[in-house]
């Protein structure tokens, strides 16, 4: 591995980072800038280093620096949230790997590709929070899969599409000027 894909990855994961400080906190799910990083790492950076730049975010913060919306630490894996930030890794990927395999990279192939990511982290994020919820709540507390989809999904929903559009346009303007750098 290249010297520039190390800093890349590093990068990738500190601006994850950043996204995870400017939030809005909620019980379980904070409205966060996250997603939007992952997303650029999956366009900018590829798959696999898209995806190790979010391990290396994990790792970090599972390793006790406080670089999520609520803390760090490796008791962050009992969080209901945990799950989104394994749906960001995944998300990263897919959103690399697909944009990797697009002979042309317009506007419709990026926004498949980052909507194909944010499907993914939902799908990852609540059902983790309704095992979570389930599983650690304390007896009379479990959820049903839709009450998770609505504490999970549902709120982020609009804030989400508006990241979508803005990583969709801007990796469209920025992507063949980095080509040449990258």
């Amino acid at each position: 591995m290249k010297t520039k894909d190390l800093v890349l990855i590093a990068l990738f994961a500190a601006l994850t980072a950043i996204g995870g400080f400017l939030n809005i906190p909620t019980p379980l799910v904070s409205f966060s800038l996250q997603f939007l990083f992952c997303a650029y790492a999956g366009v900018f950076l590829g798959a696999r280093n898209a995806l190790l730049s979010q391990l290396l975010y994990i790792g970090i913060g599972l390793a006790g620096l406080p670089v999520f919306t609520k803390g760090g630490g490796i008791g962050y894996v009992f969080q209901p949230s945990f799950g989104f930030l394994l749906g960001f890794a995944a998300c990263a990927s897919i959103v690399g790997l697909i944009v990797e395999r697009s002979p042309k990279k317009g506007l419709l192939p990026i926004s498949a590709a980052v909507l194909a990511g944010l499907l993914a982290t939902y799908v990852i994020g609540t059902v983790y929070l309704y095992f979570m919820v389930n599983y650690t709540a304390a007896p009379g507390n479990e959820i049903d899969f839709a009450k998770a989809v609505s504490l999970g999904v549902t709120p982020f929903i609009a804030f989400d599409l508006i990241k979508v559009a803005i990583v969709s346009f801007t990796s469209v303007k920025i992507l063949p000027a980095l080509r040449r750098f990258l």
